[in-house]
């Protein structure tokens, strides 16, 4: 498990952009029959990927969960939401405390604290799936809920004038289910958009991780952070993700359109509790 610190803003100023890659940006989630995890102290937040090919594989794979979290099993005092982000028929399995739930591409599973045994198979094994997971500490326990692509709610904002039109699909959220802290949702953008998140803001109660996905070949979207007033950028590639503390704005403007996955954690799950940014004030 690779293990990220905490990241002061002031030092974040004078970072190149190799240290700026090392500290937040996390790729390669995606290796055949492991399980690929970032453990982030903004937060306690975990980024998993897992990519199983030829077994099925267990959550706790390669972990050592008492040296890292000090508890006997992942899901001790967390949750977990996990994406399917694969591609078309690379269709999957998640069994949780014996109960099996397909996952086509896009559908979304939430699993609850204190799931003990959680394993993952791809049906096919020349079609993978692509398991991407967020895990947030969690104190009670609500219900495992498996929720397909059309069980979203669907947001529309924007427009192609503003090349950011898209649809914000909600699924681990409070209008869909309940959960400790953790809120996923995925976000596509339509033809010839590419802008997300603008205007932007931060929220200083809660930090936010995104993957990016359904990126053609030879794109890339360049992923916006830092103070509205020293902003920096990833450049970030297909399945890549990124770690976006509470001080830090998260946007992106990509090549071409592209979808990505956006976790949060913290203090509260009121999405209206934001800073917003005149787009004319960043720098």
């Amino acid at each position: 498990m690779d293990t990220r610190y905490s990241a002061n803003p002031e030092d974040l100023k004078r970072y190149t952009t190799e240290e700026l890659r090392k500290e937040f940006l996390i790729q390669n989630l995606y290796q055949p029959d492991t399980v690929q995890a970032v453990y982030s102290h903004v937060d306690r937040m975990v980024t998993l990927g897992i990519m199983p090919v030829e077994k099925e594989i267990s959550i706790d794979e390669g972990m050592d969960v008492w040296h890292t979290f000090g508890v006997k099993y992942f899901l001790e005092r967390r949750e977990v939401g996990f994406f399917n982000i694969g591609g078309e028929g690379h269709d999957g399995q998640i069994t949780v405390d014996g109960t099996t739930y397909d996952m086509a591409f896009q559908d979304c599973i939430y699993i609850t604290k204190g799931a003990k045994e959680v394993h993952f198979k791809s049906k096919d094994p020349q079609k993978p799936a692509r398991f991407y997971g967020v895990s947030a500490p969690a104190h009670v326990s609500f219900e495992t809920k498996l929720l397909t692509f059309q069980d979203a709610n669907k947001k529309p904002l924007g427009e192609v004038a503003l090349a950011n039109k898209r649809v914000i699909n909600q699924f681990i959220h409070p209008d869909v289910i309940e959960t400790a802290q953790l809120s996923m949702g995925l976000t596509q953008l339509d033809e010839g958009s590419v802008w997300n998140t603008m205007p932007t803001h931060t929220h200083e109660r809660r930090m936010e991780i995104y993957t990016y996905f359904n990126i053609p070949e030879n794109n890339v979207v360049f992923h916006m952070m830092g103070q509205p007033d020293e902003t920096r950028h990833i450049v970030m590639q297909n399945y890549d993700a990124v770690i976006s503390p509470s001080y830090s704005i998260h946007s992106g403007v990509g090549t071409s359109n592209y979808t990505f996955i956006w976790a949060m954690g913290g203090e509260n799950q009121e999405f209206d509790d934001m800073d917003h940014i005149q787009t004319t004030d960043l720098k």
